[in-house]
């Protein structure tokens, strides 16, 4: 078993909050096995009676008679009324499966979210529920419950989590999962054949499947194409319009801007894709295009381009993006000017790291060869002209440091192992 001590935490601390706890995340990133399985052992061991456990698992054939939500909330209610004393623990694992049904009371049509949110209202009923990617978006949840559930993303492994369980040689592992990334279904395979046919069939048969499905794409060759033209930038800027112009060179029948915004957004609210925009440091504000887009999990990003592009310098950006949006950090793109006589000249920094009113600055260097690199890297730290903490994580240096000029030279390790504070 695969512990997940990070997400844990969250569940416990909301625990009898008063609101729906939503489990999101794409398939098979481990979100049953929190709730159903290391959360259901933390009630157990503190106290919980077992009967008190209310487990649907609308994916399993006993359970499908759930999935019309009046019967799941009569169900649930006879179970917990006129037992005010007594805690019940609500969990429905794939809620995306429930169905709308019109109430015959008041002939509306009503849905799982207006059950649950009925539910909730029972002051002695916790409720949980996951939701898988595109079956259940975030934008669903932030206007179906009201402002009254709570959004726990679960990612795939990070690395500590990964290399918890793998042990053993710390760069070999690290190796491994910029390869493969950290779905946590490939502990499971043992051969580099085995874990390529997984990812494979993870991208293939569901999240492609379930993206179709739900946004209603008409024209899922071109969705293919985005994710394609996405998997083989990450790390660099782009824009709608720059995809449109890039498919539209290489196919017979042309799309529009709009067309390419609308899949994008899809893949985001699905997941899939996360998007860091573009701010300007000093000018204190967010620029519409371009922006930068990174893959949820690396090894996602790397099946889908049949390890053609093993570019360890992206790949290592898209797994620090990963790590700091997983800690729950707000991550833009940084931009900054150099203004020498009259020109100026716009540099990048790989990441503004806000923590409520705290931030930090973060340039990625895969590796650091010479004077000229350093200088370039360092650079447009130098150009933020303020105080707070400026960091380049590199994988070429045996311990991290603090340099001349106060920059924090960190190790890449030290950084994922999260043995270093940022703020």
């Amino acid at each position: 078993m695969i512990r997940r001590d990070f997400y844990l935490e969250k569940l416990i601390e909301r625990k009898n909050n008063g609101n729906v706890k939503v489990i999101t995340g794409i398939r098979r990133v481990g979100k049953s096995t929190l709730l159903f399985t290391l959360f259901k052992e933390y009630l157990l061991a503190n106290g919980i009676d077992e009967n008190h456990i209310i487990q649907i698992e609308l994916d399993k054939r006993k359970y499908y008679k759930f999935r019309d939500p009046i019967y799941l909330c009569d169900y649930v209610e006879n179970l917990v009324t006129n037992k005010a004393t007594e805690n019940f623990y609500l969990f429905i694992d794939e809620v995306q499966l429930t169905k709308k049904v019109i109430d015959q009371e008041s002939n509306i049509e009503v849905n799982i979210y207006d059950m649950l949110n009925e539910l909730k209202a029972y002051p002695n009923l916790d409720c949980y529920v996951t939701g898988s990617n595109s079956k259940m978006l975030s934008s669903d949840i932030a206007t179906e419950f009201r402002g009254r559930a709570n959004q726990i993303k679960v990612y795939p492994l990070s690395f500590s989590e990964f290399y918890a369980y793998r042990g053993g040689n710390i760069t070999e592992a690290l190796d491994e999962y910029m390869l493969y990334g950290g779905m946590p279904g490939l502990i499971n395979e043992q051969t580099q054949e085995q874990k390529k046919a997984y990812l494979q069939n993870l991208y293939d048969e569901i999240y492609l499947k379930d993206l179709v499905e739900h946004a209603k794409i008409q024209r899922q060759d071109i969705l293919e194409k985005i994710l394609d033209y996405l998997a083989s930038s990450i790390g660099s800027l782009t824009n709608a319009n720059k995809i449109t112009m890039t498919i539209n060179s290489k196919s017979s029948t042309k799309i529009s801007d709009d067309t390419i915004t609308k899949y994008l957004n899809y893949m985001i609210d699905a997941f899939l894709i996360s998007q860091a925009r573009r701010y300007n440091i000093k000018g204190k504000k967010y620029f519409d295009y371009p922006n930068k887009y990174y893959y949820t999990d690396i090894g996602l990003r790397n099946i889908r381009l049949n390890y053609r592009q093993i570019d360890l310098g992206h790949i290592m950006e898209n797994i620090i993006y990963n790590e700091l949006i997983r800690r729950g950090y707000l991550v833009d793109v940084g931009v900054v000017e150099e203004r020498h006589n009259e020109s100026k000249k716009t540099k990048e920094i790989d990441f503004v790291v806000n923590y409520f009113d705290k931030k930090i600055y973060i340039q990625s260097a895969f590796r650091i060869e010479d004077q000229e690199k350093q200088k370039a890297e360092i650079d447009s730290l130098k150009l933020t002209g303020d105080f707070f903490k400026k960091i380049v994580i590199r994988n070429d240096i045996p311990t991290s440091f603090y340099d001349e000029d106060g920059i924090f030279h960190c190790r890449l390790i030290d950084f994922l192992l999260n043995k270093i504070e940022l703020f």
